[in-house]
């Protein structure tokens, strides 16, 4: 078994856990984020649209009450089962699902007027091969956006091992030059970056055997009072609080 497929395999193993707990976290269905991304898709009723990576289908069922045809493909069954139910609770029947590897689409050059993905290229060993593959499957005339955490360099190396020991099929949060130097590298053309902080409560975020662990990095943050992690950890009266540091990136083929 190769690198690439052990971590296939790490990424199935755990969003097959988390699937239904991920597909109901109120954060990713956060109004005002969910607004940006729109604005971002910037869908017509005449387009067929591709969500890559696309879990529970959040994004791709915001998406399909105003494209024409909408697509969601995702490396793990469990999600795609998620997105289905999700589909049919909102009466939707202009979405179409797939299980597949971003990294191999199985779709014909230039077959979409938009391509999306959200809070995946973290997950992935080779994010520069899936941003390729999204491009090659996208009109020259329509939109490529790309929507994760990103911090800054100066954290990075720190927000990676949080997100570790909260998730073990993250690779890296790439920053914002990174991810801009992936379209480049790929002959995408620039056009907008935007961004939010999406608020988050740690203890609805990771398994109980790993709060400990986490929270103890929590509370060394908070204590140092330097915000190394770069999220902004506080204590509230719910727990620990946080931000992710999100950038939505749209290019032009």
């Amino acid at each position: 078994m190769t690198d690439q497929m052990v971590h296939e395999q790490k990424i199935i193993d755990q969003f097959t856990r988390w699937a239904k707990p991920f597909a109901e976290l109120p954060i990713h269905a956060e109004e005002d984020a969910m607004a940006m991304t729109l604005s971002a898709c910037a869908v017509a009723d005449d387009m067929a649209v591709l969500d890559v990576a696309c879990g529970p289908g959040i994004v791709a069922c915001a998406l399909a009450e105003r494209a024409g045809r909408v697509t969601g493909i995702d490396l793990t069954p469990a999600m795609i089962e998620q997105a289905r139910a999700r589909a049919e609770a909102l009466a939707l029947d202009t979405i179409d699902w797939q299980v597949g590897n971003a990294t191999a689409l199985p779709f014909a050059d230039a077959s979409f007027d938009r391509v999306v993905t959200r809070y995946s290229f973290h997950h992935m060993p080779d994010p520069a091969a899936a941003l390729a593959e999204m491009k090659r499957v996208c009109r020259p005339d329509g939109r490529i956006v790309v929507i994760d955490a990103t911090p800054s360099a100066e954290t990075q190396a720190a927000y990676d091992r949080m997100e570790i020991v909260r998730d073990p099929s993250h690779t890296s949060a790439l920053t914002l030059d990174q991810l801009l130097a992936l379209g480049e590298d790929v002959g995408l053309t620039e056009a907008t970056v935007t961004g939010y902080r999406l608020d988050a409560l740690l203890q609805t975020l990771a398994d109980e055997a790993d709060m400990a662990a986490l929270t103890a990095l929590f509370e060394a943050d908070i204590a140092g009072g330097e915000d190394r992690i770069g999220v902004g950890a506080r204590q509230s009266p719910e727990g620990i609080r946080f931000h992710f540091p999100v950038s939505i990136v749209m290019w032009r083929p």
